[in-house]
């Protein structure tokens, strides 16, 4: 199942009405693009996680950082909403292009569209902000 496909209700034979997360369907296909384009215009692997992250939260999404296929050329944009966190992690080969000052300049963009209350957008701006500092590869 791709991003925003919607699988029918057990017996129903019709797509569930509300999808269980913050994101719409819609939002979520734009973002699996902003990923896709990010991903084939840099040769780095972008990834998104939203949702809860343990203290010491930083820690916690350089573990997740870790755990991806690709970690030295993988950049996490991590996002706790409900902790109002957000950790952008880079690898070590991801980083020569991302430098932190571009990903912070990236961060505060972030930012400033989860406080306006558009979560997906800031999200896929994150990840145009990054992708275009990266350059391609």
């Amino acid at each position: 199942m791709t991003v925003g496909e919607m699988q029918p209700e057990a017996g129903t034979g019709t797509p569930p009405q509300v999808l269980d997360g913050p994101f719409s369907t819609r939002q979520l296909l734009r973002i699996d693009e902003a990923l896709r384009l990010a991903d084939q215009g840099t040769g780095l692997v972008f990834s998104v996680y939203v949702g809860g992250l343990d203290e010491p939260i930083r820690e916690h999404a350089e573990r997740l950082h870790r755990q991806l296929a690709e970690p030295d050329k993988s950049v996490l944009l991590a996002v706790s909403p409900n902790q109002r966190r957000l950790e952008i992690i880079t690898g070590k080969y991801a980083r020569k292009r991302i430098p932190d000052t571009y990903a912070k300049l990236a961060a505060l963009s972030m930012v400033a569209a989860f406080g306006g209350g558009d979560l997906a957008g800031g999200i896929i701006n994150g990840l145009d902000q990054l992708a275009s500092h990266a350059g391609k590869g």
